[in-house]
């Protein structure tokens, strides 16, 4: 879905690792979200994050989240405690997102802010 016509700013990023490998670029703008494979992973015959989220080489945009992203989150309490411990607004997925699935997630994806040192 794209994004409206006003502005894009970007408000926050993060890296996006399948196995450890940067895959591509997750973004948090004004109006949506966007996520963009690295132009390497499209090259590559490495698989895609996600079935909704097909490797190309044109970026996703949405005004909300996307669902794959949103999967990796808790739900319930331990989603209350998670917010709260990170400080975080109950409406702030992409903040929990960074705080929270930046190693041990139910899956091959981690997230990490951009620019943080991948070891």
């Amino acid at each position: 879905m794209a994004l409206p016509d006003t502005q894009v700013g970007i408000r926050r990023q993060a890296d996006v690792l399948f196995h450890g490998e940067p895959v591509g670029v997750l973004q948090e703008l004004q109006n949506g979200f966007r996520f963009a494979y690295a132009p390497e992973w499209v090259l590559s015959s490495r698989p895609s994050v996600s079935a909704s989220l097909p490797i190309r080489t044109a970026p996703y945009e949405s005004v909300r989240l996307f669902p794959f992203f949103q999967g990796l989150l808790s739900e319930g309490e331990l989603r209350r405690v998670q917010m709260r411990i990170a400080r975080l607004d109950d409406a702030d997925a992409f903040g929990l997102l960074l705080a929270t699935c930046r190693e041990d997630t139910a899956g091959a994806v981690t997230v990490r802010p951009l620019l943080e040192e991948i070891t």
